[in-house]
């Protein structure tokens, strides 16, 4: 068999090396050098498709002998529907970073570091969608904080190394909890595998023991996605951080959490914990969803700060996920808890597409974002506005992707919320509980695209502030001499790399938001094992 995952993670990994030294004589050479391991990594991707697509599992598995004499684990690569769709967009998105850094970062300090780096975040991000062994996928959940640390503290912007700071001691609070319940599974099931864990799990005489573990990996994998109570380090992180690093913060690495909620909290813990605790564990996360939304939602209306706008909205949107992610565990029946056998139900298509939707629109926005910032040198909304006639490209940019977070079609944002939505009303049927958070969270949809509307209008919008005082002044003297003074029309829009990286962002978004069918018939092939709970 071809080892495509292997050289996936290995091709990067090697490189590191060689693309600080590309960096250190050319910088522009060096993110080129990023940019073309992304895209090998997602030919060699490409190459699991038809495996993925057609084969009875719907799963592409690699098998590497690794520690057989003391704990008896293997290296396991995998991917099914689920991972190879959202391996796929944070390919994507390190491609997009490169590029976009080449104009965004020249000029800055240590570059050579900066795209090593960014190199080594990718093994790291991908590494925990290709494995099916805890092992691996902890040291790739850990591999990840490592370059993010660096790459906000070196190259933020203010009080930047007390932001990655805040990110390194929440995130690593949270993989400690992660550590504890991957080594209570091996305790219990002597496998480090996640599918023969499952297996073993359901035979495990201590279900209470199964219970603490779900919660464990459920929280150190929700500090990662920075839903309410254990959100604090996202707005300092997200909006400090250089706007690639940014967009692969907000973009993927959060919904990093989401996907290991699904992989292991659900399809490995989830099925062992017993119909009663595991339905309450279900409503707990509904409600913590609602939360999260209406939390980041009306921090992101009153925010000023053009990052930290988006910031709170990334919060926001993890609230949507998690609020999916309590929809599809279980399909509630007749009384009966079951453990969906496919991820053929529609709160599981929508609650996944979302993490690749979320992604490209959450991406695009911060870009557009960095763009205007590194154009304008200005990070008050207040004082912007007008922008549309000067950076054209960047308003048409940021449009699209504040219109997509805000849930309006025919961006990609919507179908997945869209998707989410239906399939919590197939859930009221038979689950009564979920119609007034179901309510709230279509209210909390308003209140999303009110602040994507807050956002268009100041940045792109109006006049300026400097543009409004001038017309002012020249209406006062009778001269339009001031206009020169101010130097406003020096405001252009962003030079030609940036614009390749947003141009591939704005073409993504729109596409899936009008056909989502690829990673749709991608999702659908995701199996998680038929189990009654109870």
């Amino acid at each position: 068999m071809f080892p495509a995952l292997l050289l996936i993670f290995l091709i990067p990994s090697l490189c590191i090396p060689f693309v600080y030294l590309t960096g250190k004589k050319s910088p522009k050479a060096a993110a080129i050098f990023v940019a073309l391991l992304a895209l090998i990594s997602i030919s060699l991707l490409a190459t699991t498709l038809p495996t993925v697509l057609d084969s009875p599992t719907h799963q592409y598995f690699e098998e590497y002998s690794w520690i057989p004499t003391l704990i008896n684990t293997e290296f396991t690569l995998f991917v099914d529907g689920m991972s190879v769709s959202v391996a796929m967009i944070s390919l994507i998105l390190i491609f997009v970073a490169s590029i976009y850094s080449i104009n965004y970062m020249a000029g800055k300090k240590h570059l050579a570091a900066y795209y090593a780096l960014l190199c080594m975040l990718s093994v790291g991000l991908i590494g925990v969608f290709l494995t099916s062994n805890l092992i691996l996928f902890y040291f790739c959940w850990e591999l990840m904080l490592v370059p993010a640390y660096f790459i906000v503290g070196e190259w933020g912007y203010r009080n930047s190394y007390k932001s990655a700071l805040k990110l390194f001691i929440f995130t690593h609070a949270g993989a400690v909890f992660v550590l504890l319940g991957i080594g209570a599974i091996y305790w219990l099931t002597n496998t480090t595998d996640m599918f023969a864990a499952q297996s073993q799990l359901l035979l495990t005489t201590m279900p209470d023991v199964a219970k603490w573990i779900l919660i464990a990996l459920t929280a150190g994998f929700a500090v990662k996605m920075a839903v309410f109570p254990v959100h604090m380090w996202l707005p300092d992180a997200h909006s400090e951080a250089p706007a690639p690093m940014s967009a692969l913060l907000s973009g993927v690495i959060i919904s990093a959490g989401a996907y290991a909620i699904i992989r292991l909290s659900f399809g490995m813990v989830f099925p062992a914990v017993g119909l009663t605790f595991g339905v309450d564990f279900l409503h707990a996360l509904s409600i913590i969803g609602i939360i999260t939304a209406f939390f980041g939602s009306f921090l992101s209306l009153v925010a000023n700060d053009i990052k930290r706008v988006i910031a709170y909205s990334s919060i926001a949107h993890m609230g949507y996920i998690m609020f999916g992610l309590s929809l599809f565990p279980a399909a509630l029946a007749d009384g009966t808890a079951v453990l969906l056998a496919s991820a053929s139900g529609i709160a599981i298509v929508g609650t996944i597409l979302h993490l690749i939707t979320h992604a490209a629109s959450k991406g695009l926005f911060f870009l557009t974002a960095g763009g205007v910032m590194h154009q304008t040198e200005e990070r008050d909304i207040r004082n912007m506005g007008g922008l549309a006639s000067k950076m054209p490209f960047s308003a048409v940019s940021g449009t699209i992707a504040a219109l997509s977070i805000g849930g309006t079609p025919p961006f990609a944002c919507f179908i997945s919320e869209f998707l989410i939505f239906v399939g919590a009303f197939q859930i009221i049927q038979n689950d009564p509980f979920y119609i007034i958070p179901t309510a709230l969270m279509l209210i909390a949809t308003v209140f999303s695209l009110a602040y994507s509307l807050r956002f268009i209008s100041k940045v792109f919008l109006g006049k300026g502030k400097d543009e409004q005082k001038v017309i002012s002044e020249s209406q006062e003297n009778n001269t339009v001499e001031k206009t020169k003074e101010t130097g406003v029309h020096r405001i252009i829009d962003v030079p030609n790399y940036m614009k390749a990286a947003l141009a591939i962002l704005v073409i993504l978004t729109v596409i899936i938001g009008i056909f989502p069918t690829f990673f749709i018939e991608l999702i659908q092939t995701v199996t998680f094992g038929m189990v009654i709970l109870g």
